[in-house]
């Protein structure tokens, strides 16, 4: 497993890279909340600049290992903040989960109490592709209802975002005997809107970089809204692969939209293995400070089809012809006859009396 995970120092490098890489980004900023919970995947998309938002819950967790003929309880709270970060798609997160435990050793009638922070994490994402960026390629179809809301193969292609942060292990922490202060992660999470509706979301962890026992992961979610879009349930899977601890998890949840800056939910769930076996569940709230103003782009600065299309080269030419043939608006008043025009009626008019004076015998 060591020799799985070892660690370098370009590795090092290549996580600091992504740490603090500064990027320019095109706003993802919406007006209702936008919240990770009640999973534990990670949205690609950032809050969007100057949103704070809070995430918190708390869980019960038991856990009863047949190998080792232990039972454990754990009551606990978590809580992310999350802020978006001096560009529209790089938000600033920190991770935290506190939790209380009561481990019972059957086998010698001893209960031991283990107290502290099992997640405590500052970190960094940003959305390095977005597929909806471009608005023409993304309108709807204003003929067909069916085809707006069908599954399509083009739905598959996600928003892409990459993230580096660190966790900190401060005191004697019973949960991390023996590690350093500071270890990385990195992540990579996608997010695919499957229809209107159903949208999934992927993330692939490299967790605790730089310990004896570094953590690789995965999260699979798919969430669903009702047609009331207040109500959306969710259903995710998570694996967990390391010296120190492994499983399989499933859990499934519902979130309720009270207002859009505030949102409430309930999940619950179990492990499909039986070292441990767990069954938890948690209830919580998103909550959001939208303090975001949409920046002001001057209008030679402004891509060519931001207002009403592209520009036709020829489009001026076009007009002038246009408004030579239509005339220059003076056509509409009435200004009386011009001097050809008079002399065309003065000989008329002595044609005709010529003509009348003619005897005709």
């Amino acid at each position: 497993m060591n020799s799985l995970f070892a660690y370098s120092k370009s590795y090092q490098y290549v996580l600091s890279f992504i740490f603090l890489l500064p990027f320019v980004a095109i706003s993802q900023y919406t007006d209702v909340i936008n919240s990770n919970r009640p999973g534990v995947s990670v949205s690609a998309y950032a809050v969007g600049k100057n949103v704070v938002q809070a995430e918190m819950g708390l869980f019960y967790d038991q856990k009863d290992h047949t190998l080792l003929n232990t039972e454990s309880n754990i009551w606990g709270t978590d809580i992310s903040l999350r802020y978006g970060l001096l560009f529209e798609k790089l938000e600033l997160n920190y991770e935290g989960t506190f939790q209380d435990q009561n481990l019972t050793y059957l086998n010698f009638d001893l209960v031991a109490k283990r107290r502290d922070f099992s997640r405590n994490r500052l970190g960094l994402k940003f959305l390095v592709y977005d597929p909806f960026k471009n608005p023409e390629a993304n309108k709807p179809n204003l003929y067909s209802w069916r085809a707006n809301n069908k599954f399509q193969l083009k739905n598959l292609l996600p928003a892409v975002s990459l993230y580096g942060g660190a966790n900190f292990v401060l005191g004697d922490n019973p949960f991390y005997i023996g590690e350093p202060i500071i270890s990385y992660r990195g992540m990579i999470a996608t997010q695919s809107r499957l229809t209107p509706r159903f949208v999934l979301i992927t993330n692939t962890a490299y967790d605790r970089i730089t310990t004896d026992d570094p953590e690789l992961s995965y999260t699979i979610s798919l969430s669903h809204a009702f047609r009331n879009p207040k109500w959306s349930v969710f259903v995710e899977h998570q694996g967990i692969d390391s010296d120190r601890y492994s499983d399989l998890l499933i859990r499934g949840g519902i979130a309720h939209l009270l207002k859009e800056n505030l949102q409430l939910d309930f999940n619950m769930g179990a492990s499909l293995k039986n070292t441990p076996t767990r069954i938890f569940f948690g209830i919580g709230g998103s909550y959001r400070m939208d303090f975001h103003k949409d920046s002001l782009k001057a209008i030679e600065d402004q891509e060519a089809d931001q207002n009403g299309g592209a520009i036709d080269k020829k489009a001026m030419k076009k007009k002038k012809k246009e408004d030579k043939e239509k005339g220059s608006g003076a056509e509409d008043i009435d200004l009386g006859p011009s001097k050809k025009q008079l002399k065309k009626l003065k000989k008329a008019e002595k044609k005709k009396k010529k003509e009348s004076s003619e005897i005709d015998f």
